[in-house]
């Protein structure tokens, strides 16, 4: 079996007949983290996350993805730490979510995230903003030049090839497939996460939740 991280000390490992064609190295993924994401949690009988460091050391978890408290999904570090909480933004039109630093929720969300549904550009994905705001604009402009927008996010979750991008255009983060190893190719609960310095890791993993939330094809909370 093909190991989707070398230094846990549980057993697993993802395999699928589909091949995984490797992506051509970035000139700017010199200086990126690079992690790689298993959508399995490492309690038995829970759904979740896993998320490996390129030398297989635990970095985030998240075990209560389908029924968490209060039904939230939180981050964890390896620890178990608390790092976000992500909850749905309720009395609200479309799909939008709000996520709170730590655990705590009785405060001003450090951002929240929209899912972009606009049938005439369908590579965005969704938008992040700050200050719980929606990222929506009155103008015809892109949304991208909404002051309160901080990041866009671009691709397609379902093929596992998505970008962020900043205020400025820049790509902070990539989902991107995990490359075959020795002939055996790993399904989509498996594939990598590429962050830039100029991003957290912790949110780009964030929002990785959202993205399998809004367009994952596994159970979403049931809020």
């Amino acid at each position: 079996m093909t190991k989707v991280y070398p230094n846990a000390n549980v057993a697993a490992a993802a395999t699928a007949t589909a091949p995984s064609i490797p992506a051509k190295p970035q000139a700017s993924d010199v200086n990126a983290t690079v992690l790689t994401v298993w959508k399995k949690s490492l309690l038995f009988n829970c759904n979740g996350f896993t998320v490996f460091d390129s030398k297989g050391d635990l970095v985030f978890r998240v075990d209560n993805y389908i029924q968490g408290v209060k039904g939230e999904i939180v981050l964890m570090d390896a620890a178990g730490k608390p790092l976000l909480t992500i909850r749905r933004k309720r009395l609200s039109l479309g799909d939008n979510w709000l996520v709170y630093d730590g655990e705590k929720t009785d405060v001003n969300p450090r951002f929240s995230v929209k899912k972009h549904v606009n049938i005439l550009t369908n590579k965005c994905l969704a938008h992040v903003s700050c200050n719980g705001g929606d990222g929506s604009s009155s103008s015809s402009s892109s949304p991208t030049n909404n002051k309160n927008v901080l990041y866009e996010i671009e691709g397609s979750y379902a093929q596992r090839a998505c970008a962020v991008y900043d205020g400025r255009r820049r790509r902070v983060a990539e989902i991107k497939k995990k490359e075959a190893v020795g002939g055996v190719a790993f399904g989509s609960d498996v594939f990598r996460l590429i962050v830039q310095p100029e991003m957290e890791t912790a949110v780009a993993m964030g929002l990785v939740i959202l993205l399998d939330q809004m367009f994952g094809s596994s159970g979403r909370l049931s809020l």
